[in-house]
């Protein structure tokens, strides 16, 4: 028969042994090790475009895009090169040069006048694109300034035949960039896809393609996921952006990325896709990673 104390001491025994299942999970929850965050399916090669984060350095834009799954940043200048480079990244898009006020969204290529100084600036931003091992660079077509639509296309192909010969030559693919004329720039030329895959298909050179911003052509073109269909072969990288505001690309915008991905994706596009919205939030860095992760198809 059992004393009083021998059935105290049981009954602590027991008590000791609930507490203890009760803590085991959470003891070997504590001994596990923190699980390594999801990597990426890698069919999207993601980057970012440095102005959209101008508020952080860029070694810290580098180092946070890379552990959220960048490959690259887009729009840089020569200057920036080796930090980019330093943290085994590449430059995507490489900005435009600019000269005496020439080169950049307003005053570019579709003006004959403006082609001399263009040329002199391009053939050396190629060569240092060239030379940093990067492949592409961006370019513009200018504001119409009263210009029609045909001699803008004229001008164009024009002067951009003037620096192909050495774009091909170095493996560059000069890319002009499809902006919307309805609510940012302001009466932009080169605004809608059909005028761009007509120059693209003028200029006849694989190394002169399009940049097909999908933020700026939704206000434009929309049908946004047929257009690339029809019209990937002349797209060589793609930039996103939620409409309206140009901010996240989450649910709080009208575009369906994750479609508009897998749309680009059943091209057989191997190229760069650069997140280029203007967070709103406080915290940059988590929209941008939100955003490579909603186009992680």
């Amino acid at each position: 028969m059992n004393t009083p104390m021998s059935r105290r001491s049981a009954i602590t025994k027991v008590a000791a042994g609930a507490a203890l299942t009760a803590i085991a999970p959470k003891l070997r929850a504590a001994d596990e090790p923190t699980p390594a965050p999801a990597k990426l399916k890698g069919r999207i090669n993601h980057s970012a475009c440095r102005w959209c984060y101008g508020k952080i350095p860029l070694d810290d834009l580098c180092k946070a895009g890379k552990e959220m799954g960048l490959v690259a940043i887009d729009l840089l200048d020569p200057k920036d090169f080796e930090t980019v480079k330093k943290h085994g990244l590449v430059c995507s898009m490489v900005s435009f040069p600019t000269i005496d006020g020439l080169g950049g969204i307003g005053k570019a290529w579709n003006r004959v006048e403006h082609h001399d100084k263009l040329v002199q600036a391009y053939e050396e931003r190629l060569k240092q694109t060239a030379d940093a091992g990067f492949e592409r660079l961006i370019c513009f077509s200018g504001n119409r300034a009263g210009l029609d639509d045909q001699k803008g296309l004229e001008n164009c192909e024009l002067g951009l035949k003037r620096i192909l010969p050495l774009a091909e030559k170095l493996k560059i693919t000069v890319c002009m960039e499809l902006l919307n004329s309805k609510r940012s720039h302001k009466d932009y030329q080169c605004d809608h896809t059909a005028w761009g895959v007509e120059l693209v298909k003028r200029i006849s050179s694989e190394r002169f393609k399009l940049l097909y911003d999908i933020f700026h052509m939704q206000i434009m073109d929309g049908d946004v996921c047929d257009t690339i269909r029809e019209n990937h072969q002349y797209f060589d990288h793609y930039h996103t952006g939620g409409v309206p505001g140009r901010n996240e690309i989450d649910d709080s915008q009208e575009l369906n990325y994750p479609r508009i991905m897998k749309a680009i994706l059943d091209t057989g596009f191997k190229g760069y896709v650069a997140q280029e919205f203007v967070p709103k939030r406080p915290d940059a860095l988590a929209s941008l990673k939100q955003g490579v992760q909603i186009c992680d198809v």
